[in-house]
């Protein structure tokens, strides 16, 4: 079983481009909805991505927090393409940027589409407790607001969110 350990951010500024060594295009979807999820009658996502020239199904259990129970699996990029006709809600397409910062490598999603304007970075970690300095254009973290959870913006993008 593999655990996913992940704390996401917004981001407060553009000074991670300078820093950004490669950029993966990534499109998404989900074979189920974030509705089923939050009315506890499922308890994983299951998402079909293509990013670069590769495709993956992934099953990620659903819990708020920086730690979940997550699946990863390649597939051909046709039956991505297949699948993805297949996806319930809307298409997430985003371009991830990889930042090294401090001995960390930092997932800097720029969302497209219906999402644009979001911009989110994520850190992997070891284990929950794990130390790591936050880079300078980091902003507030939204670990445990499950607005920003990929499943819930093909649902509710936030092109849509009322502005505050």
């Amino acid at each position: 079983m593999g655990i996913e350990i992940e704390r996401k951010f917004l981001v407060a500024s553009d000074a991670w481009r300078e820093a950004a060594h490669d950029v993966v295009p990534m499109a998404q979807g989900y074979l189920n909805d974030s509705g089923a999820i939050e009315r506890g009658e499922q308890q994983a996502s299951v998402r079909v991505r293509i990013q670069g020239g590769g495709a993956y199904l992934n099953l990620k259990s659903r819990e708020l927090g920086p730690t979940r129970q997550e699946f990863d699996y390649a597939i051909p990029v046709e039956d991505a393409r297949a699948l993805l006709a297949l996806c319930v809600g809307g298409r997430i397409e985003k371009h991830r940027h990889l930042v090294r910062h401090a001995g960390h490598l930092w997932e800097v999603d720029e969302f497209l589409g219906d999402n644009a304007g979001l911009v989110v970075a994520e850190i992997e970690l070891g284990h929950a407790d794990e130390a790591f300095e936050r880079p300078g254009w980091l902003g507030a973290e939204v670990t445990d607001d499950p607005r920003y959870y990929n499943l819930a913006l093909a649902s509710y993008p936030y092109g849509r969110w009322p502005r505050e």
